[in-house]
């Protein structure tokens, strides 16, 4: 229920706005705390100069509660600092000749992806095309939040945990049938979209080629692969990059060298005084995990323990630092604003593999992330900053103390957590030989689960998030 205080407020500023007396009239007469001066300002701020939109891979509600209650029941997230708060529907849908096509209610990254990027449902493994007919059908093309947002002379960024080729930040800057489809060795499944078929190209290439100012991740291997046809033919995606004027770094140094060189003047033709865009591949595949902890096993699972931490190698920049400088390079010198998407990747891949302290440890990085971008739309409240997650997972939190026939039928793990009691958490989706069939010894990749997702929202537009909607409502809020 929402506190009076804040009922009152909403009221009042309503009313005022309804009248047109000013935002700053509403917020300094009725708003004595910065929470009720942030929702009073949502009513009548709608336009965002800037969107950051924060996403965390598989986080469900259990996975950033599992995160909270680790951290200590009493210390809030930073997450927790966003006042207005909603869910989101994840469906997608089926292979059909046209519409309407069914329903399928469990997604994956990709067709979540492309509902937030586009606005439209697909099928699943799809990235930011329609649906189709079968899965090995290319569906058209759809034009993302990204595109517009460069199209309006924005600038636009986006940074990942995983490959930065993974299905998340595709959605954004490539179009393409299959997720798997992320490299210039990776298209035999996509052969009619290479470029030597007069397609685009694999995700690596397209990114590169829609001039993402700021390209943050790992994924090294998918932009070091030869291209073999096509304008860049016997040359790397690397190669292309650079000589469409990005600057590549590979580590943390690198990156906290990079500078901006802000715009060139109108009358200027000098190309070398343009902003140039930054690739940052920083490892060949997904980027390591912040903690590590005891491995999941069946029943009641392990004595309890406490995660290990800093496991991250400091040749890798950490979520938080990409997000921070991928803003510094967005904001400096720029008066048309922009857009940017964060991915904590891993929650999802950890959730998978049933690792709780993997899980938790990205889910704890991803809120620092969060925090990042809160701090900047503090001292810039013309930016929309956005949380959410693609899709909901597997873990569970479980009672601690089930015995005999209560004991969990999938994997547990139990932590012991800062407020030094334990945290049992059960993955249960995956494992099952069959109807009556025990666990198998070793954890497969659970799956993802249908429930709907938190979303949440601070800053012009927010009041979008409020209620329940589906992801596809994100893309009117994303486009500012």
């Amino acid at each position: 229920m929402m506190p009076k205080r804040i009922t009152i407020v909403l009221a009042a500023s309503v009313a005022l706005a309804a009248t047109g007396v000013g935002t700053a009239l509403a917020i300094g007469a009725f708003a004595p705390n910065e929470k009720e001066r942030v929702v009073a300002r949502a009513l009548t701020d709608t336009h965002p100069k800037n969107v950051i939109f924060l996403l965390g891979d598989g986080m469900g509600t259990q996975e950033i509660t599992a995160a909270r209650y680790y951290q200590g029941v009493n210390n809030p997230l930073n997450v927790d600092r966003m006042p207005l708060t909603g869910f989101d529907t994840t469906w997608s849908v089926k292979p059909a000749a046209a519409a309407p096509y069914l329903p399928d209610y469990d997604p994956d990254s990709a067709s979540t992806g492309t509902m937030w990027a586009t606005g439209t449902k697909t099928l699943d493994e799809r990235i930011s095309q329609g649906p189709s007919s079968a899965i090995n059908v290319p569906g058209a093309n759809l034009q993302t939040v990204l595109e517009r947002w460069q199209r309006r002379g924005a600038r636009v960024g986006d940074v990942s945990t995983a490959e930065i080729t993974d299905a998340t930040p595709a959605v954004l800057a490539s179009h393409i049938s299959l997720r798997g489809c992320q490299g210039p060795a990776d298209m035999g499944s996509c052969a009619s979209e290479r470029k030597g078929a007069g397609g685009l190209g694999s995700i690596a290439e397209q990114e590169v080629d829609h001039k993402v100012d700021v390209l943050l991740g790992g994924g090294r291997n998918r932009f070091t692969a030869t291209i073999p046809d096509g304008p860049d033919a016997g040359k790397t995606v690397v190669d292309s990059a650079q000589r469409q004027r990005y600057q590549y770094v590979t580590d943390a140094a690198g990156l906290a060298a990079i500078t901006n060189k802000g715009p060139r003047p109108f009358f200027d033709r000098d190309r070398d005084r343009d902003p140039k865009p930054v690739l940052g591949l920083f490892t060949t595949g997904n980027m390591s995990l912040e903690w590590s902890g005891p491995a999941a096993a069946t029943g009641k699972g392990n004595d309890p323990a406490p995660c290990v931490e800093n496991q991250r190698p400091a040749n890798e920049p950490s979520l938080a630092d990409m997000t921070s400088k991928a803003i510094k390079l967005l904001d400096d010198n720029n008066n048309r604003g922009f857009f940017l998407q964060i991915e904590g990747a891993s929650i999802d891949k950890q959730d998978h593999a049933t690792n709780a302290c993997g899980q938790i440890g990205e889910t704890v990085a991803f809120d620092t992330a969060i925090g990042v971008a809160l701090d900047y739309q503090k001292s810039h409240p013309d930016t929309l900053v956005v949380v959410t997650a693609d899709h909901a997972h597997t873990s569970q939190i479980v009672g601690e103390d089930a015995s005999g026939s209560g004991l969990p039928t999938g994997y547990s793990t139990n932590l012991t957590t800062k407020d030094g009691s334990t945290l049992s958490l059960t993955y249960g989706t995956a494992g099952y030989g069959g109807a009556g069939a025990a666990p198998v010894a070793a954890p497969p990749s659970q799956q993802h689960t249908g429930s709907v997702v938190p979303v949440w929202a601070r800053g012009p537009g927010s009041l979008a998030v409020l209620g329940t909607n589906d992801h596809t409502d994100l893309f009117k809020t994303l486009d500012g």
